[in-house]
């Protein structure tokens, strides 16, 4: 499970960095034009040409502002810089370098250019250069903790890292932990724009105090991360977090995780897996009580600590059952063994340590499409699903496969004289504007908005779908997906089936990457504000479904897709 989740992690940061940002939009009528802004994005051109020398890239680059100043998007330095990561994940660090020096030559108060150019040197085996660089970004920036722990690995090779395993026991003074927990509730509301939307300042810093109370001179680093998770989580954001539990899952010992498969549901904690002590408990039963704690109030208090937009239920109760058998732990205390009580054994079970991993299992039903992108005709029908489990695809990156892929499925949706169209957009954690835009102006009839912060509108595209349509959602759905279900419930585009989106119009994403100076425990906090234009729609809770279907106890253990079976049976019924 672990391998896996790191997997899942990585995909899921470069999300929260990156997505709901804002951006120019513009009057478009064709879908082959490529950038949904006013401006064309330069490092999606440098991508285009990238059969040319690293060095002719840069001097079109430079050619390009010069001639046209105004035509690219010359200003954007994190999508250049992402550009430059690309060829450097790519195994082209000689190329990401002369990305890095080109953003330092054009952005040379940026601490963050200086620090990739000692990455790029460090890679690249030139030691001195890449101490060079480190020193100059973190002298520019005394916050950039990576230039800070680069420098420390190559002045002192000799010094190697705490393990996750060794951190998970380490032990600092009540003195550095309540320091730490008072620096991070400063920059919490210091950094982040809407800080006190969803919580009151009062309630904000009667939680730091009680906090700092609670630490001891036996606190483990584990247990204060738990802590800081409780206080970030009071700002109503989903990009704002300590990791998103990752870190504490990855230092978990696996005899500390708790050995039971389960699912929160219907207000019940069911067994999903009980092979591991199939004498006394069954697929199934109901876990009434855990080491001596009603259930109940255990999920309530993990609630507390879980992260999301406007405090979307929803969302916290998927992210729940991603995590419970770590999350359960760190809820009582990190404790050494475990027992429960089931409803058909009111009796104390102690359960067996694991011995592995549990596998992750991401879907709670059959998911025919495996993919972030399919498209299933049903022609004798009429129907069609189009399945967008993601809008991760950037300029700099990926855009282009996901035009060409949504471009490709409306000329075949319109081929197959299509009438009905359910869009699958579950499991959809957001992504960049440019491929919400994309996708909506194949489905909106009339010019739109965007952000509110711009005037401009896009104009649906000539063969944009015309026929009847049914969006599917559930708590997942984060970040850019609130903006692109925004549009649709404004618009009152087709019919919207499934649970609350776990997320609205309102998106503050973007990321400061922080440190606490004691403990060294890292965490992100969102620093820009993003709004679609929907009026009508409040920003204080989740979209809201036209019909709330959402999946049985029993069709869960039989892996029925509840709210699909329900999409399907409409248009029969009109």
């Amino acid at each position: 499970m672990k391998a896996t989740l790191i997997a899942t992690w990585v995909f899921a940061l470069t999300c929260w960095l990156l997505s709901c940002k804002n951006l120019e939009p513009s009057e478009t009528t064709t879908p082959s034009e490529t950038t949904s802004s006013t401006k064309k994005s330069i490092s999606n051109t440098l991508k285009e040409n990238e059969q040319l020398p690293i060095a002719d890239r840069v001097a079109l680059y430079l050619r390009l502002k010069k001639e046209q100043p105004n035509a690219y998007n010359f200003e954007n330095e994190d999508e250049l810089t992402m550009y430059g990561y690309g060829l450097l994940w790519a195994d082209q660090p000689e190329e990401a370098l002369g990305i890095f020096q080109l953003i330092a030559t054009q952005f040379p108060e940026s601490a963050n250019a200086y620090d990739s150019l000692g990455e790029a040197y460090l890679v690249l085996g030139q030691k001195e250069r890449a101490l060079e660089h480190y020193r100059q970004s973190l002298a520019m920036n005394p916050d950039n903790f990576n230039a800070e722990d680069a420098i420390e690995r190559i002045l002192h090779p000799e010094i190697k890292p705490l393990t996750p395993e060794e951190r998970f026991s380490q032990v600092f003074t009540v003195d550095d932990y309540r320091s730490d927990l008072q620096q991070l509730g400063e920059k919490l509301l210091e950094v982040h724009p809407n800080a006190l939307k969803f919580t009151s300042e009062a309630a904000f810093w009667n939680t730091l105090e009680s906090l700092q109370q609670q630490v001891s001179p036996q606190t483990t680093y584990a247990e204060f991360t738990w802590m800081c998770s409780k206080m970030i989580a009071q700002l109503g954001c989903s990009h704002t977090s300590n990791g998103n539990f990752f870190p504490q899952w990855e230092m978990l010992p696996l005899a500390q995780v708790f050995p039971l498969e389960a699912r929160w549901m219907d207000g019940k904690l069911y067994v999903t897996d009980a092979s591991v002590h199939s004498e006394t408990i069954s697929k199934r039963d109901v876990i009434t009580t855990i080491n001596g704690q009603p259930v109940t109030e255990l999920i309530e208090s993990i609630y507390a600590h879980i992260p999301a937009q406007a405090h979307v239920r929803t969302y916290k109760t998927h992210q729940l059952n991603d995590w419970l058998m770590g999350l359960l732990p760190y809820a009582l205390g990190l404790p050494k063994e475990f027992t429960v009580t089931t409803d058909k054994h009111p009796t104390p079970i102690l359960l067996k340590p694991l011995e592995k991993g549990p596998e992750w299992q991401p879907f709670p039903f059959r998911r025919k499409c495996q993919d972030n992108l399919c498209l299933e005709l049903r022609e004798e029908e009429k129907t069609a699903i189009l399945t967008i489990a993601s809008f991760n695809y950037y300029p700099w990156n990926n855009l282009d496969a996901f035009e060409a892929f949504v471009d490709e499925s409306f000329a075949r949706l319109q081929e197959a004289q299509i009438e009905n169209l359910i869009l699958d957009v579950r499991f959809n954690g957001g992504g960049s504007a440019e491929s919400s835009i994309h996708l909506l102006k194949y489905l909106l009839k009339a010019p739109f908005s965007y952000f509110t912060q711009n005037e401009e509108t896009y104009t649906p595209f000539e063969n944009r779908f015309r026929g009847n349509l049914y969006t599917l959602i559930d708590g997942r759905g984060n970040s850019t997906t609130g903006h692109f279900m925004a549009k649709i419930k404004e618009a009152e585009r087709g019919v919207i089936i499934g649970e609350e989106l776990g997320s609205n119009k309102l998106c503050t994403a973007g990321q400061s990457v922080l440190r606490l100076k004691h403990t060294k425990m890292v965490y992100y906090v969102a620093n820009t504000a993003s709004e679609v234009w929907a009026p009508s729609l409040p920003d204080d809770r989740g979209i809201v479904p036209d019909h709330e279907v959402v999946q049985s106890v029993a069709d869960y253990f039989n892996q029925t897709d509840t709210v699909m079976e329900f999409a399907l049976a409409l248009p029969t019924k009109k």
